[in-house]
């Protein structure tokens, strides 16, 4: 099963474009010059880097959430997200989102966003092998 990607989800894409043409977007103290950080954090996970930050760390967490963003990243790949752009570098923004997100994986608080069922593909419901099942009876 391929990994969820961040910046697929609704909103991300956005803040990462902005994140790319202003550097400091991605700073932390950028969450008090622009609520839609902080909402889309909310919207996405249940909570803000902010208070996701005040929650204690569970008896045997292991800091994940204060190391170098390409080894959350790699972290994040081990646990089926994608939290890479498309060069594979961390998104600029993910500072703002990997302390909420890993409190959510990992069921300590927030939530996960919603991901539908993957649908089992079924080859003959697809149009071309139906028609490609005409052709043949037709030929008969």
């Amino acid at each position: 099963m391929a990994p969820r990607r961040l910046i697929d989800l609704p909103g991300f894409a956005d803040l990462e474009t902005r994140a790319l043409m202003k550097p400091s977007f991605a700073d932390p103290e950028a969450r008090t010059q622009f609520p839609e950080i902080d909402q889309l954090a909310r919207d996405t996970f249940g909570l803000t880097a902010d208070e996701a930050a005040l929650i204690p760390d569970p008896p045997g967490w292991d800091g994940i959430d204060v190391k170098s963003m390409r080894e959350q990243a790699d972290a994040f790949e081990l646990e089926g997200w994608d939290v890479t752009d498309d060069k594979r570098r961390p998104l600029r923004i993910l500072g703002h989102f990997s302390h909420p997100l890993w409190l959510a994986l990992r069921g300590v608080a927030g939530h996960l966003p919603f991901a539908p069922e993957p649908e089992d593909f079924d080859p003959s419901t697809s149009s071309l092998a139906a028609e490609a099942a005409k052709f043949r009876r037709d030929k008969r």
